[in-house]
């Protein structure tokens, strides 16, 4: 059999852009890092893949100035023009998503919500932080369902709450780092209103009154986030054992961040929680108390925590 030149080419590129997406998913994606070694190679390598892809557009949209650049892979992604690249991460991500058929609306609604990012972000309330969630995180839980084999359309449902409640997470843990970008993300009516820069005299001042508004804040963000992590997790039921082990083991590892930030009594000035490799061996061990609703039934669905949603999802969702 002879391979051409130009078929050469193409798998030796298909395998640099294989090697930085690990190197990327190592560095900024430790928690699913961790947890992806107990995945088969397939889906190791397309949830790679889907890693690599959100990174790239994360990175775009930490910058305030990139609405052009966002706009431009969003109309990519409309187009799938073939004759010109914007970049190799977007073009392994439009075949993974032929390859896996995931929905168009999916990456669009991915991209709008990082185009809101651009500019002074203020969330007003809890409907637009749900829905912010659900754009930048929901989303990637819906494409991670179809790279994990979740046959059944029903746990749809689930896989946007355990990237909701993820995301809850990280908008709890990185309060102050988002204010230094002129973001606020905790909703307006649980903080007065406060603004980003406000927060950051507020790191410096930590006997303050608002200081503690913001603790509590934080603190309702976390409780909310176990809502859709509970949901999150009870989907697991509907993906084969060994990918509900791996995304299990996630979804536990990152929770921790929000309860061990409650825990230690929501010091969010003093920056990111990070969880310890001790301690993520040590909680992947309580996935195996997941696995008694593989006895149960299906479990259904609690739609209340869609009913900020229903611009963008269907019933089938």
């Amino acid at each position: 059999m002879i391979i051409s030149n130009k078929t050469s080419k193409v798998i030796v590129l298909e395998e640099i852009i294989e090697k930085d997406a690990n190197d990327i998913l190592a560095r900024y994606g430790k928690s699913f890092h961790w947890a992806r070694r107990f995945l088969g190679t397939k889906a190791s390598d397309q949830s790679t893949s889907l890693y690599a892809f959100c990174r790239y557009l994360d990175d775009i949209a930490d910058n305030e100035n990139n609405l052009d650049k966002l706009l431009k892979v969003k109309n990519f992604l409309i187009k799938q023009d073939k004759t010109y690249s914007i970049h190799p991460y977007v073009d392994s991500f439009v075949r993974l998503s032929k390859e896996i058929n995931i929905p168009k609306y999916v990456p669009q609604d991915l991209l709008s919500g990082l185009i809101s990012d651009q500019g002074e972000v203020l969330i007003p309330n809890e409907a637009s932080l749900i829905r912010y969630s659900y754009q930048v995180a929901g989303t990637v839980g819906l494409m991670m369902a179809s790279v994990l084999g979740a046959s059944n359309q029903k746990s749809l449902a689930f896989a946007i709450d355990l990237g909701i409640a993820m995301q809850l997470t990280n908008i709890a843990r990185d309060v102050l780092e988002d204010a230094s970008n002129n973001r606020r993300y905790l909703p307006g009516t649980w903080c007065n209103n406060i603004g980003p820069k406000e927060i950051l005299d507020c790191a410096k001042k930590i006997e303050e009154k608002e200081t503690a508004n913001i603790s509590s804040a934080i603190n309702r963000v976390l409780i909310l986030a176990e809502r859709y992590y509970q949901s999150g997790i009870t989907g697991l039921r509907y993906l084969p054992i060994r990918n509900h082990l791996a995304i299990g083991i996630a979804a536990i590892v990152y929770r921790l961040i929000g309860r061990r930030l409650m825990k230690q009594g929501t010091k969010w000035w003093n920056g990111r929680e990070v969880i310890g490799s001790g301690r993520k061996v040590t909680h992947s061990f309580l996935v195996m108390t997941t696995l008694i609703s593989r006895f149960k039934k299906y479990p259904l669905h609690n739609v209340d925590l869609h009913i900020h949603l229903r611009e963008f999802l269907n019933e089938s969702t």
